[in-house]
């Protein structure tokens, strides 16, 4: 065998592993998803071609509608919040106060508790009888709400506990703040700018690049939000208020074994996501700066 060949089937083998992975593992599922969204299949049951019925199902699904607002009105107010509270803490940390390793840890850390246990924890913190967040509120004078018993604060629940969790954001944008040159800040204190001035004009145009890259990561970890509100109330209580869009898809694959229909529903949210991420990069084009500002 010439060496030239004898190469290129070494490059092959070296390669097959990887390609079997991903045919089997996210080309044949994806491919297979797309079928099944069109087809009325149980998983126990052969699929049955129907076209497009699953998603003419979906529009006149009033918990699909349910749902998807429920995700929609969580999506708009964690994103911009938790993309504040990491940029505002990445901030805090990137000053050389002392002791500054073991604040940082401090903030990483919950990032690291396991979802499963971040719900139950964070169940107790918000108990509207004993929990410690109103045990805190009572002590300034505020008395504070049933907050994951009255659907009018269930949501505001997750949405604070999104924006606790923000560790590996804050250490994304950290690492963003170490490529700011200091030239910028040098130049800027010789015009006169102060540290709010410094921070609009110079810090914020060059962790730009980042700040899109985490609102994009938020967008998909917004709409697929499930873990932790599945564990607080599968059925998305007090009154479908925390009901959200994967909940409704996990419990229609694998509860109701309606499979084509979770299909199209996961189809439909790869849509939305895809949309959105779109507007996010056309929206960016004149507020981004690759390259320094």
């Amino acid at each position: 065998m010439r060496p030239p060949r004898r190469e290129a089937l070494a490059g092959a083998l070296f390669v097959l592993p990887w390609v079997v992975g991903f045919s089997v593992f996210l080309l044949y599922p994806l491919l297979a998803s797309i079928y099944y969204s069109f087809c009325d299949y149980s998983v126990l049951r052969p699929p049955v071609f129907t076209g497009l019925a699953n998603y003419r199902a979906l529009w006149r699904d009033e918990v699909f509608w349910i749902a998807l607002r429920n995700t929609a009105v969580y999506a708009a107010w964690a994103l911009p919040v938790s993309a504040v509270v990491a940029i505002g803490l990445a901030l805090l940390l990137n000053t050389g106060v002392r002791g500054m390793t073991v604040y940082r840890t401090i903030f990483f850390v919950p990032s690291l508790v396991p979802m499963v246990a971040l719900a139950v924890l964070w169940q107790w913190i918000f108990n509207g009888q004993v929990g410690v967040l109103n045990d805190l509120l009572g002590r300034v004078g505020v008395r504070g709400p049933n907050w994951l018993g009255d659907p009018a604060w269930a949501k505001a629940a997750l949405v604070i506990l999104a924006a606790w969790g923000v560790g590996n954001a804050v250490v994304i944008y950290l690492a963003g703040l170490q490529d700011v040159p200091r030239q910028l800040y040098e130049a800027a204190g010789l015009d006169g700018a102060g540290a709010w001035q410094q921070t609009r004009h110079v810090t914020l145009p060059v962790l730009s690049p980042v700040i899109l890259f985490n609102v994009i990561m938020g967008i998909i970890g917004t709409l697929q939000v499930f873990t932790v509100p599945y564990v607080i109330s599968p059925a998305g209580s007090p009154a479908r208020s925390i009901y959200f869009y994967a909940m409704y898809l996990f419990d229609n694959a694998f509860i109701y074994h309606r499979m084509g229909y979770a299909c199209a529903m996961g189809w439909i949210l790869f849509v939305v996501i895809l949309a959105l991420t779109m507007v996010a990069l056309k929206l960016s084009e004149r507020h981004v700066h690759y390259g320094g500002i």
